[in-house]
């Protein structure tokens, strides 16, 4: 096969060069690329305390924001079937770090290097009866290796941009060659089922099922309603704005926005929760604060005196946090791009972000319904804050169309495993 020559024969050794000298100056690679080391031997002796003859599921996904889409489907899947075992598998150390305490995989684990021996090493090891990408982090020598094997593979809620590959001929035929050894591929959209219809595609089954991740936010944020981390004392009769992964770009933008905020409402609350709550992070922000607006951190919160600013120093309950707000805030937006904004849609509240969201096709479909707002500065920023807070139908109004939007896209994690039932 051309594209498998071609590939082993000068993508892989560039890869793997990349990858080796990019570990040199950036920590998170070097993490990734020191655990892969013993990656084998730890599988093995994963995989060995499971039953044997057992049928096996493997997920992988890139990075965590991935696997929050493969997680309802894990979860329904172990509900119907559970003897079925869960292996899931990590590009990211990220991904991988943070999902250690997850109960419904039987193992978790890197994805090795896609090197032909790797691959087929892995597969061997593992013996999935059925395999599942999530999204779109595809490993050709994996692929291929899979293919040999005969073992069905599905891409959950696939997606592809297809501008980059009609510019680079070679590059739409290895990739209409990729995508040929998969056997479902289970789109988001229409679209989506469209832009992968166009490389003429003959092996395989497509459907829409849409977005898992609307199933995933629609259980956390009813479960998240069960758990109350403020006091009543703390929230009522306030206009609370809740900030949700916030990057340093951010915060140069929202600080000055929300002192004028502040002007207009004196009885406003913002719950501050960074992306990395590391000290350093917090202690900027609380320097940047102190003299402007009164702060207190969470984990202080038994001496709160109506401090203006919670500012978040525990990581993983932003989901919950968000519950109190009137406004959210979606961080990342003046960076590499918004964050999840699910979250907050799904508590019916209106959404506030910087420019950078073309990333996200939930924010697009959130600002065309007239639930999410873009501020391109600390000025449209305080203009859209002061909207909303001196609006309060308009406010609900807003908040209305966000949970809207969530409802009408719930399903998709039934409407997957009617296709990998059928092979199970």
């Amino acid at each position: 096969m051309i594209w498998k020559i071609f590939y082993n024969v000068f993508v892989v050794p560039i890869m793997w060069v990349g990858f080796h000298l990019y570990s040199f100056i950036n920590q998170k690679a070097r993490r990734a690329f020191k655990s892969r080391k013993n990656l084998f031997k730890h599988l093995q002796t994963e995989i060995a305390r499971l039953k044997p003859n057992a049928q096996r599921v493997w997920f992988h996904s890139s990075s965590m924001g991935e696997f929050e889409q493969a997680k309802p489907i894990i979860a329904e899947l172990k509900k119907k079937h559970p003897k079925i075992q869960i292996i899931v598998s990590f590009f990211s150390p990220s991904g991988y770090e943070h999902s250690q305490s997850y109960k419904l995989a039987d193992v978790i684990t890197y994805i090795p290097f896609d090197s032909v021996a790797n691959a087929k090493k892995f597969i061997d090891i593992v013996q999935p009866s059925a395999v599942v990408f999530v999204r779109y982090d595809l490993w050709p020598n994996h692929l291929w290796a899979l293919k040999e094997k005969r073992i069905p593979v599905f891409i959950a809620s696939a997606t592809l941009q297809i501008k980059f590959y009609r510019k680079v001929p070679i590059l739409k035929q290895f990739i209409r060659s990729l995508y040929n050894s998969i056997d479902y591929i289970l789109t988001v959209s229409e679209h989506d089922k469209d832009v992968f219809t166009s490389f003429n595609l003959t092996k395989p089954v497509m459907g829409v099922i849409g977005d898992t991740r609307y199933d995933q936010v629609w259980k956390r944020s009813a479960e998240s309603k069960k758990h109350q981390l403020l006091d009543e004392k703390i929230y009522k009769s306030k206009n609370v704005i809740v900030i949700g992964s916030s990057w340093k770009e951010d915060e140069e933008r929202l600080l000055p926005a929300l002192l004028k905020v502040q002007e207009s409402f004196p009885n406003l609350l913002v719950v501050w929760v960074q992306h990395e709550p590391m000290e350093e992070n917090l202690e900027y922000l609380e320097k940047e604060l102190n003299g402007n607006m009164l702060n207190i951190r969470f984990s202080h919160l038994h001496q709160y005196q109506n401090e203006k600013v919670i500012v978040v120093d525990s990581v993983g309950i932003l989901m919950v946090l968000y519950q109190y707000a009137h406004i959210a805030y979606v961080g990342g937006s003046f960076g590499n791009g918004v964050h999840n904004v699910l979250e907050p849609a799904s508590y019916g509240i209106p959404i506030m972000f910087g420019p950078r969201h073309m990333n996200s096709q939930e924010a697009l479909m959130l600002i065309k319904k007239n639930a999410a707002f873009v501020g391109n500065d600390s000025e449209e920023l305080y203009w859209q804050f002061h909207l909303l807070l001196n609006n309060d139908e308009r406010r609900k109004q807003c908040g209305s169309r966000a949970l809207d939007l969530v409802k009408a896209s719930i399903g998709a994690t039934e409407r997957f495993l009617s296709y990998i039932e059928k092979v199970l």
